[in-house]
């Protein structure tokens, strides 16, 4: 699709991520001489009546808001059958990528950020429509820190029956709130315990709860009660854990009973944390130091909301990984591999992308769920290499998906998880172009039996390299067949 031309209009130049129903594209739009985020409907799901109205109401419903913590709208058309939806076009990281790479953040930071989002919310919640699938992974952060909610696709109104019935359920498991987990209507109150997760994890650096599988998770979130948040941040306020606490209770009658209820209680929680760390009595204005330059103030009644900036992800639920080019190497190849579960002392590099690799096949290999193994989920969601009747990929080498850390990158440890161990893997890399077979990448590690967690030195000579190849040489045995699922992976210097 890269040079295809939407409606004499929009030229899609790069493929920015893929989902289930549909794949993301940066293009230039080339009436207005500006690049967008186009966002085109996988052509075999406009074939299925549910999905292509799932597709055409994300249009409908985020056209309908205005609000700068809301990725907009531009334009949305049709191109030989296929619908597609065009937005701004923005640079940055998700939430999600944010948490990860730097752990619990500063408790004013994620204050803010809750603010900032419940703000989105309330635009959405004004029209009657509840977003339904709040998590950090659909929360963008800018370069001046500025929080944009997106990803709209499965929002409903609450005066529409909609396309999703009473009795399935939508959304995250690590964020669903308890009645949307039975399967029970969803009101605004539901978007309210999910933010109130989101700002959990944002405190602590993880969810709360954690299983074998997504259904055991929803069901902790029916069940069980969130771990105290100030007994494992002692450091924040009590306003602060309040506001977490009240937004989680189980009963939706527990809870703020809007979205403005809540974000009055995060101002003035921000306030508390702003004075506590050394702000000015009664005005919420330290800057957060965790935030990228240009400085930020925090909102308050004398300060007006940040400005509207550009940011580069356009997420899906799906969304966080992405396509992108891969590199060739040009010195010479390493081996060596690490013991699993170790931890890592080096910093964590954020990875902005992902993508699958099968040079002697099709070229697909379950391409619709990269980003699965970049959306920091250990264990619920995973990638997976298609399915073989052997232990051997046939007349193929192997198979695998590479990561991009945006620039070279002089990686030294690899970090993965896969709840399909036992499987055979290689790490290479580059900074060219797509090899036409790996023989064209730099080999950094062998590892010939890969566990749960898998720690994995990597011999790079010191040499930087922006793209990074899990090549897998030996699929494992699973129910149905032969393959490998990867449900985490994680690069340190």
């Amino acid at each position: 699709m890269i040079g295809t031309v939407l409606s004499d209009r929009y030229r899609l130049e790069a493929k920015l991520g893929s989902g289930g129903m549909s794949t993301v594209y940066l293009a230039r739009d080339e009436v207005l001489d500006r690049p967008v985020a186009v966002k085109l409907m996988h052509r075999e799901m406009t074939e299925q009546p549910e999905q292509l109205e799932r597709f055409n109401q994300e249009a409908r419903a985020v056209a309908k808001l205005s609000n700068p913590n809301v990725v907009a709208v531009i334009d949305a058309g049709e191109d030989q059958g296929r619908p597609y939806i065009v937005l701004e076009y923005v640079q940055g990281e998700t939430l999600k990528q944010r948490i990860s790479r730097i752990g619990a953040l500063d408790a004013t930071e994620a204050l803010a950020y809750a603010l900032e989002v419940a703000q989105g919310l309330g635009v959405a919640h004004e029209r009657n429509m509840v977003h339904r699938d709040v998590k950090p992974q659909n929360v963008l952060i800018d370069s001046t820190g500025r929080a944009k909610l997106t990803d709209f696709g499965i929002a409903r109104e609450l005066n529409d029956e909609g396309v999703t019935a009473t009795g399935k359920v939508i959304g995250t498991t690590d964020y669903v709130a308890p009645e949307q987990a039975m399967g029970k209507e969803v009101d605004p109150r539901s978007d309210i315990y999910s933010l109130g997760i989101v700002l959990f994890e944002m405190l602590t650096g993880d969810v709360p709860f954690e299983a074998e599988n997504q259904i055991g998770v929803a069901m902790k979130h029916v069940n069980e009660e969130l771990p105290d948040v100030q007994a494992i941040r002692p450091d924040i306020s009590a306003a602060s854990a309040r506001v977490v606490d009240r937004a989680t209770a189980k009963n939706p009658d527990d809870r703020y009973q809007s979205i403005d209820e809540m974000a009055g209680d995060l101002q003035a929680a921000l306030e508390v944390e702003a004075i506590r760390a050394g702000g000015t009595t009664g005005e919420a204005t330290s800057v957060l130091d965790a935030v990228a330059p240009p400085r930020r103030q925090i909102p308050t009644s004398r300060t007006s909301p940040w400005p509207a900036v550009a940011m580069l992800l356009v997420a899906l639920v799906i969304a966080a990984g992405t396509a992108y080019f891969i590199s060739r190497g040009d010195t010479g190849g390493g081996g060596g591999g690490g013991a699993g579960g170790t931890p890592n002392s080096g910093k964590q590099i954020s990875l902005v992308a992902a993508s699958d690799y099968d040079p002697q096949g099709d070229d697909e290999e379950h391409s619709e769920d990269v980003s699965l193994s970049l959306d920091n989920d250990r264990s619920a969601t995973a990638w997976t290499t298609e399915t073989y009747e052997t232990d051997s990929f046939g007349d193929k080498d192997g198979v695998g998906l590479y990561v991009d850390t945006g620039e070279p990158v002089a990686a030294t440890e690899m970090e993965i998880r896969t709840p399909t161990p036992g499987w055979t893997l290689e790490v290479y890399g580059s900074n060219d172009p797509v090899p036409d077979d790996v023989s064209g990448w730099t080999r950094l590690a062998q590892v010939p039996e890969v566990s749960e967690q898998q720690r994995i030195d990597l011999i790079t000579a010191g040499v930087k390299y922006r793209y990074y190849l899990l090549w897998i040489t030996d699929p494992a045995e699973t129910e149905t067949g032969y393959g490998v699922a990867i449900s985490d992976i994680r690069l340190f210097d």
